[in-house]
């Protein structure tokens, strides 16, 4: 059986005992509901650790009030289950009360990389992540943690945050597993309709049309938004938030493209928030 440990001591105690033996921790940190794309993070940090931590922990500081924290997915036996047939070493799976007593007043936040893409439309979002991943790389002090590529933007803020608070952690970023006909994998993808399905296709399918477009030699972003946006409103049960194409490092939009770019997307799908993104080069 997979060790689940519920409680901060007891983990850091856990800790404690792992790096006396000399063992190279990987860390994965999840919302739980677990799918393909998480499994891969945790083969990820199996190929480069000796002992694999994976938390699972729904963290109610990165949702905003009107957002889904509630009807958040959660199935704990399913993801134990399938952390075990993947010889996980240890899965800390601490209560709200445990992370944030009553009298928690200590908030971490990345600025600049956060006031765009997503955190433009999800204020306080990445406040919430980067507080409760300094969190837990401090209980668990992990020397490699794996992030997804589909989350690229949280995936350059905790490298930020990484670099500007001088944490001895590697951060590695896992390519983003998609599902047989190329949408990404998502937990929130359970909220689909089969039609709603069918839609949500059409955002990896815009991002191919962009690659298309920039490889047949278009370097003006806007005109690949606009196209981007037209097809994108064909799609039945589809609103976009954004399409951005943006600088790979800093995320800021670029007027002309002659570098390798990110082109990103958020979209409603019925209720389903989805982002996906995709780096292409000309």
């Amino acid at each position: 059986m997979v060790e689940v440990i519920k409680t901060i001591p007891e983990m850091k105690a856990k800790v404690k005992e792992l790096k006396k033996q000399g063992y190279k921790i990987g860390f994965v940190p999840t919302m739980g509901y677990l799918h393909e794309g998480h499994l891969s993070l945790v083969r990820k940090a199996k190929s480069l650790a000796d002992k694999v931590v994976v938390s699972i922990f729904v963290n109610p500081l990165q949702f905003g009030p009107r957002e889904d924290f509630r009807e958040y997915p959660r199935d704990l036996e399913r993801d134990l289950s399938l952390l075990e047939k993947e010889n996980v070493d240890v899965v800390f799976v601490p209560s709200e009360e445990e992370m944030y007593p009553s009298d928690y007043q200590t908030y971490v936040e990345v600025v600049n990389l956060t006031d765009k893409l997503c955190g433009a439309f999800r204020p306080g979002h990445f406040k919430g992540v980067t507080t409760v991943v300094l969190k837990l790389f401090n209980i668990i002090q992990p020397d490699i943690a794996v992030f997804g590529e589909k989350d690229y933007q949280q995936l350059l803020v905790i490298k930020q945050m990484v670099k500007d608070l001088n944490l001895d952690i590697e951060i590695v970023g896992s390519p983003t597993v998609r599902e047989p006909d190329g949408l990404a994998m998502s937990s929130r993808n359970i909220y689909l309709s089969p039609k709603e399905r069918e839609s949500a296709v059409s955002l990896n399918r815009a991002l191919e049309l962009a690659e298309k477009l920039v490889k047949e030699g278009e370097k003006n972003p806007e005109k690949i938004k606009k196209t981007l946006f037209e097809f994108l409103r064909m799609h039945p049960y589809l609103i976009v938030q954004y399409i951005e194409i943006v600088d790979p490092e800093t995320l800021d939009p670029v007027e002309v493209i002659e570098k390798p770019v990110v082109c990103a997307i958020a979209a409603y799908v019925g209720k389903a928030r989805l982002i996906d993104n995709r780096l292409i080069k000309p």
